[in-house]
């Protein structure tokens, strides 16, 4: 038996998941949980064979929590579950030890596939995803080589939940300069706007 514990901050998601796998009769759901914390807790009561990981979750992000996770259950295989395609989450969550990487807006299907690919000790890849940018002792370096160190820092403190005024107090510079790294951090970076850099940096702030 395959057992699966699932991590995803929305309920109705979790939902779907459920009732997919219902049927399957070698897959049994052992938990779920709505935030991080929450997971870590189910895994050490419950040990599943396979944990479906979102990605931006409270208290605990999915980055995080598949480190820790991984430092104590070494043999769980942890499939990212994720809106965001980027190359940088990707590698994230493989360094942080994840053995798979799906997308949600792929069908639910497809979720089937990751499971019984990683519990066979194979790598999953979404369909959408092309993962040949993934050179050995890369995964984590893209946006330190694209940034540099004041932007570096300032994201960081974006990533802290400080606003322009607050980074330009502690980095004792004009709100107007801050703003100027932050749209220079979004064309680098390829990103759509302040939304966008606020959840990467939200994504990336502890591996600074």
């Amino acid at each position: 038996m395959i057992t699966i514990a699932i991590a995803e901050d929305h309920q109705s998601l979790i939902d779907g998941i459920q009732l997919l796998l219902k049927y399957e009769e070698d897959i049994e759901v052992v938990g779920v949980a709505n935030d991080g914390e929450k997971l870590l807790e189910i895994v050490d009561l419950k040990k599943p064979k396979v944990v479906l990981m979102d990605i931006k979750m409270p208290k605990i992000d999915g980055i995080v929590a598949t480190r820790l996770l991984k430092k104590a259950n070494p043999e769980i295989k942890v499939i990212a579950f994720s809106m965001f395609d980027q190359e940088d989450a990707v590698a994230q969550m493989l360094d942080a030890g994840a053995s798979g990487y799906l997308l949600k807006n792929s069908p639910l299907e497809e979720v089937l596939s990751a499971i019984r690919t990683v519990v066979n000790g194979e790598t999953f890849f979404d369909r959408n995803i092309d993962p040949s940018f993934l050179e050995p002792d890369s995964n984590t370096t893209l946006s330190k080589n694209l940034l540099s160190k004041s932007e570096t820092n300032i994201l960081k403190l974006i990533g802290e939940g400080k606003s322009s005024s607050e980074i330009g107090a502690i980095r004792f510079t004009s709100v107007s300069t801050v703003e100027k790294h932050r749209k220079n951090m979004i064309r680098k970076l390829g990103l759509k706007g302040k939304g966008e850099l606020l959840r990467y940096a939200l994504e990336k702030k502890y591996d600074f």
